[in-house]
């Protein structure tokens, strides 16, 4: 959905930030066809690494997409030249950069006039009691214990914290607006458990 919304297409230039093993970047390939170009950028190079791996072992994902360039870099510093991207992807990664509005503004600026970024994150569903309620239930006694039991359970403990201290999808669409895009509009998805912002150059 995330990858549809951005208006990745046949032939399209997109590129995907905060890519980590890359299963938005994969999905952003598929989109743009033989003929398109993907570009996943990710701050750790472990994570890198493990998605061109993912990439070398997926022959038939390799020919029916577009060729993709894993690309190390930072989400509020992007090394790429203004308005060179048609569409643009954004997976779990705005929550845990330290400056959103720079990142929104650093998307802004590598899209060409018109293009969309499409931002999937946990929705921070504070306005919605029961959901928020049911949210952290479902962190705190299934995804939490799951992690633990497969030896990685601080890297998950920090999601609801993080999930609680992040901007609301009003307040997310404010800061797109404010960095630059002309329209945002955040969509709750899963239940109110997701959430996409989708945002216009």
């Amino acid at each position: 959905m995330a990858v549809r919304w951005s208006g990745a297409a046949p032939g399209s230039r997109v590129l995907d930030v905060c890519c980590g093993s890359g299963d938005l970047t994969f999905r952003a390939a598929e989109a743009a066809g033989p003929s398109g170009e993907v570009v996943g950028l990710d701050f750790a190079a472990e994570m890198l690494a493990d998605a061109a791996h993912r990439e070398e072992v997926s022959q038939h994902r390799r020919r029916k997409s577009a060729p993709i360039s894993w690309v190390q870099g930072d989400a509020m510093e992007l090394p790429f030249e203004d308005g060179s991207f048609d569409a643009a992807t954004m997976g779990y990664g705005l929550r845990n950069v330290t400056d959103k509005q720079q990142a929104l503004a650093e998307l802004h600026r590598v899209l060409r006039p018109g293009c969309r970024v499409a931002i999937l994150d946990f929705n921070n569903a504070r306005a919605r009691p029961a959901v928020a309620a049911f949210q952290g239930w479902c962190l705190d006694n299934v995804v939490v214990p799951v992690a633990h039991w497969k030896g990685v359970g601080p890297e998950y403990e920090y999601l609801r914290p993080s999930i609680q201290q992040f901007a609301t999808g009003p307040e997310q669409e404010a800061l797109a607006l404010a960095a630059g895009f002309i329209k945002a509009v955040h969509y709750e998805t899963g239940l109110g458990l997701m959430g996409v912002l989708v945002a216009q150059a």
